[in-house]
């Protein structure tokens, strides 16, 4: 896996999804949190990290409670190792805070390989000032920003995929903007 030579592909086979920390506690303090919520619900969740209600995570391979800021923690190695037939590439993360654990997600991740995709529209923090900077090192460090709707037509790939109506039904509304764009 090249940290520096990903054009931001992704294989369904090969990708599995990280969501952080998506607490209640969080829900007053966070930027377009209701916004992130329903973004967060148009994905199918094979994440980590305690969820508000609204998420359903029942599918997850793993919740695993953290104190530390990463999401890559030894256990999530362990995961990582054994999940798509140990073929793991491509990471997804959404979730808060931006500039905390999303940002130590992505830099510990990058630095062990793996192609990091960060969802904007599915990400915030307290500050959006914070969030944008984050978002902004991001590109710099080699991870892909995107929104989910290019993530999950990018994981079917084609209108003749199996699950394409399914997600054709998901995005046809916009998934809010959650702040990313301002109003003319």
């Amino acid at each position: 896996m090249s940290v520096h030579n990903s054009l931001g592909d992704l294989k369904l086979d090969q990708t599995v999804f990280f969501l952080c920390d998506m607490q209640e506690r969080f829900r007053p303090a966070i930027k377009f949190f209701s916004d992130i919520v329903e973004v967060a619900k148009r994905l199918y969740p094979k994440g980590l990290g305690s969820t508000i209600e609204e998420l359903n995570v029942s599918n997850a391979v793993c919740v695993i409670p953290k104190t530390k800021f990463s999401m890559v923690l030894p256990e999530v190695e362990t995961h990582l190792k054994n999940l798509c037939g140990g073929k793991v590439k491509h990471i997804i993360l959404f979730g808060v805070e931006t500039h905390v654990c999303i940002q130590q997600t992505v830099i510990d991740l990058l630095a062990r390989g793996f192609e990091v995709h960060v969802m904007a529209d599915a990400c915030s923090s307290r500050s959006q000032m914070d969030r944008m900077f984050a978002l902004e090192r991001f590109r710099h460090i080699g991870a892909t920003v995107t929104t989910s709707e290019a993530v999950l037509l990018q994981l079917v790939g084609d209108k003749d995929h199996p699950k394409f109506k399914e997600i054709q039904a998901i995005i046809k509304i916009s998934a809010p903007e959650s702040g990313l764009v301002s109003s003319l």
